[in-house]
């Protein structure tokens, strides 16, 4: 081929033909390789932005991925991050504290409270308390089922000690005996420091077999009540899944507007314990007395009910409870969630709660039986959710003082004094007879109802100390009084004319 170009003749050779290819796949190769390149830079800046989740890789890290919800309208919101774990706690141990809890979930729960604060005033290290499986309710839940371990654990790290399990030199399949006892109930820092801390010297373990109210209601130091109250107000957590359906309970409910919960403790064990029967039938009486003789640990076997329920020691029953509410001023509308087992007698017994309150709700109601179905015959994990949803109730009101209904009571004062009724079922019994044979009319009845409970709605109040008697003084864990006046003069608080009004 010739080209010529001002004069200049040139020859040029005939070009190969796979010289245009050849130049074109290098062109490509290059073009791949870097792209290659770059997108392994960006996985590498996803995986920085994961890690650090600063704002500028975070956005780069959902545009890449392909996480953004734009299309749908969504914005995915991070959960906030874990606050930084306080330092452990420097010091020896004196040895390691076990503690089976025995009881409710309420009853353990208050006895792991005492539990922390004993090792912490003997310094000691404390195996995650074993939970109550031989009850009535033969339960078979661990503390992990339950509670949130490694948040029990982390939270009180700079208090005391805690492990999931004792050291293998010390178990039993290694020959290992621990010394076994049961602390005095009701002792206060001095029977701990002068009587069982002495015993660490001969024994590195020791094993509480039981724990229910071994710890006074007062006369103990203001940092070990404190500490008692971080336990049960902080370190406490239940379950992501307890937690989640708990929530799920409390978002449903209030989507229908406020709402009672009412703690009905008209459960076959209670009565069974208790020996009340008034209101069953005489087989029912039968078999609640035949139950509560083959529990050894129920000692009290020859009950007269009636005489119980004079002095107010039986909890009421469903008919009892409804006139009452009704006395007390709710109607139709109001929204009752029933907190609790199984009723005994069941939808009989429950219909006379339904008729005057159509608006009564169960747990079993308001949920799928699927979600429910991981809980079942586990009491404790059922109680949980009823604990939940009584804390998060716009009123409170117990039909029997035990050990679920003075914890929710001190819950309740703690996150400001939410409304509780406290019913006085003394004074209801005379008022409910009194109506029952016609000697009051309705009016009459409800407003003595009415006077009866003016001062009982869980308003701030010194905590009543009787001494020699703690059976007989206001619960801790009922009144924590020393745990509600951080922010205020503690006299203005617990003034008497003190009120709390809750819409």
């Amino acid at each position: 081929m010739e080209v010529r170009s001002e004069g200049v003749q040139l020859r040029c050779d005939k070009l190969p033909a796979q010289v245009i290819p050849r130049t074109r796949l290098q062109v490509w190769f290059i073009r791949v390789c870097s792209s290659i390149l770059i997108w392994t830079c960006l996985v590498q800046l996803v995986a920085v932005g994961e890690l650090w989740q600063p704002r500028l890789l975070a956005g780069i890290s959902n545009r890449v991925i392909g996480i953004s919800k734009e299309s749908i309208h969504i914005e995915k919101v991070p959960p906030p991050p874990s606050p930084p774990l306080l330092p452990p706690r420097n010091y020896t141990s004196n040895g390691f504290l076990k503690v089976s809890c025995n009881g409710g979930l309420n009853q353990m729960r208050a006895a792991i409270c005492d539990m922390v604060t004993i090792a912490r005033l003997l310094n000691l290290t404390l195996v995650v308390p074993e939970l109550d499986k031989t009850s009535f309710w033969a339960d078979p839940s661990d503390f992990e089922d339950i509670f949130d371990v490694k948040h029990f654990i982390d939270s009180l790290r700079d208090e005391v000690r805690i492990i999931k399990r004792l050291p293998k030199r010390f178990n039993r399949k290694y020959g290992y005996q621990p010394l076994e006892m049961p602390p005095v109930s009701w002792s206060n820092e001095k029977y701990y420091l002068q009587q069982i801390l002495p015993l660490f010297e001969k024994n590195k373990v020791i094993h509480f077999n039981k724990t229910d109210t071994r710890l006074a209601n007062n006369g103990i130091p203001l940092d070990l009540q404190k500490l008692r109250c971080r336990v049960n107000f902080q370190a406490l957590k239940f379950t992501p899944e307890i937690e989640a359906l708990g929530y799920k309970l409390v978002r449903i409910l209030q989507g229908k507007g406020p709402f009672v919960a009412l703690h009905l403790r008209y459960e076959m064990d209670m009565l069974a314990f208790s020996g009340c029967t008034h209101g069953c039938s005489e087989e029912e009486a039968e078999e609640l007395k035949r139950l509560r003789y083959a529990f050894p640990w129920w000692r009290e076997k020859e009950i007269v009910s009636e005489e119980k329920r004079s002095q107010g020691l039986c909890p009421l029953t469903p008919e009892e409870a409804a006139l009452v509410l009704q006395a007390l001023g709710f109607d139709k509308d109001t929204q009752i969630y029933i907190a609790s087992g199984e009723i005994y007698g069941s939808k009989r017994r429950l219909a006379a709660i339904r008729t005057p309150f159509p608006r009564m709700m169960k747990k079993e109601m308001l949920l799928d039986p699927k979600e429910l179905q991981q809980f079942q015959n586990h009491s404790s994990q059922m109680a949980a959710l009823d604990f939940m949803v009584s804390i998060a109730s716009n009123i409170f009101i117990p039909t029997y003082d035990g050990n679920m209904a003075r914890v929710v009571e001190g819950h309740r004062r703690y996150l400001g004094f939410k409304k509780t009724i406290q019913l006085d079922r003394k004074r209801l019994i005379q008022l409910l007879d009194l109506h029952q044979n016609g000697t009051l009319s309705w009016d009459e009845f409800s407003d003595g109802v009415r006077q009866a409970h003016e001062t009982r709605m869980g308003r701030p109040a010194p905590r009543t100390v009787i001494a020699d008697k703690p059976k007989e003084e206001d619960y801790f864990y009922a009144n924590p009084q020393e745990c509600l006046c951080e922010r205020t003069s503690c006299d203005d608080l617990l003034r008497s004319d003190n009120s709390t009004t809750i819409q």
